[in-house]
């Protein structure tokens, strides 16, 4: 029985779909390889003082607005 034929999303070349292939079942071998992934998501990105105070402040606002409107006495 033939594999099914795939066509890749990154590269759009044909490749046959085996059973154990490693990677994505849409992206041939070449393309779900580790070493070809230029962005890894699993790294943390880098981010300086301003921003991390900007994003802390964001997070409080947003914990304070919530909790305005779960405990507040009007209702």
């Amino acid at each position: 029985m033939p594999f099914p034929v795939r066509v890749c999303v990154v590269c759009e070349e044909e490749f046959e779909l085996k059973p154990g292939k490693p990677g994505f079942a849409n992206r041939c071998p070449q393309c779900s390889s580790p070493d070809s992934e230029s962005a890894d998501p699993a790294a943390p990105l880098r981010t300086d003082a301003d921003q991390r105070k900007a994003a802390k402040e964001a997070n409080e606002a947003r914990r304070q607005a919530m909790r305005n409107l779960l405990y507040r006495k009007d209702s």
